[in-house]
């Protein structure tokens, strides 16, 4: 298992830009995929971007492709979830996710893969 702890979500106005970041303790971080899911309120969890294990790999949910961009610092254990050009329907919480399974080829758009979750972060954008 691993700990997720996600930070950086806030009020934006459209337009505007966020960084999210998630900091991981408690396996070896380089060996896993990573992701960033979303929620918004009445909806279900959906993708938002994932990761591979060497950051060679990024991939991209149409929604938020060409404006969000992911990045992993693994001497900092740390993902990143750069957002910019923010707009009101990227409201929901933010969950950072790691892959259950080490080495995996290329990275997964399916929660059921990821094995462990942070507590979310909340971000709202107003109109």
């Amino acid at each position: 298992q691993v700990q997720l702890v996600e930070s950086g979500g806030g009020l934006v106005q459209a337009g505007g830009s966020l960084r999210l970041s998630c900091a991981a303790s408690g396996r070896t971080f380089r060996n896993y995929a990573m992701g960033w899911f979303r929620q918004a309120p009445g909806k279900e969890r959906e993708f938002v971007a994932t990761i591979s294990w060497t950051g060679s790999r990024t991939d991209y949910a149409d929604s938020v492709k060409g404006r969000f961009t992911i990045s992993r610092d693994n001497a900092k254990n740390t993902v990143y979830l750069q957002m910019n050009s923010l707009k009101p329907e990227d409201t929901a919480v933010y969950y950072c996710a790691a892959d259950s399974t080490p080495y995996r080829l290329g990275s997964s758009r399916t929660d059921l893969d990821f094995g462990s979750w942070g507590q979310g972060t909340q971000v709202t954008v107003s109109s």
